[in-house]
């Protein structure tokens, strides 16, 4: 399958801590990861492939893109979270056609996870 023009091909966050990382997004959203040398991990399963790179050793800071997840079960994808060791920044909460919440993954990545609204 080829590349399609102006959409987003990959997404690579900053990477502090390589075994927790993995073991937080593969539990709580499923995610394969590829370990490419001690500092680098890839990720596919999350609708888009990624990375985690921590070659630079530059700590994560804020404010940063924000990537925006979708769950069918918002509640038990926050409860994941907190069970996998991520810190909850916003609770759930209602906006036009939906509710999300936000949360920090082990690096301190700021997240967001999102659901339709229910009919």
């Amino acid at each position: 399958m080829g590349h399609q023009d102006k959409s987003i091909n990959y997404i690579e966050f900053p990477l502090l801590k390589n075994e927790e990382t993995k073991s937080f997004y593969s539990s709580v959203f499923g995610w394969l990861f590829e370990d490419w040398g001690p500092n680098y991990i890839s990720f596919s399963g999350a609708g888009v492939e990624g990375g985690f790179n921590g070659e630079s050793g530059i700590p994560v800071q804020a404010p940063g893109v924000l990537v925006v997840l979708y769950a069918k079960d918002l509640t038990s994808t926050l409860s994941a979270v907190r069970e996998a060791g991520g810190k909850i920044l916003q609770e759930i909460y209602s906006f036009p056609g939906g509710q999300r919440f936000h949360f920090a993954d082990p690096n301190g990545n700021e997240l967001a996870v999102w659901t339709e609204a229910s009919s």
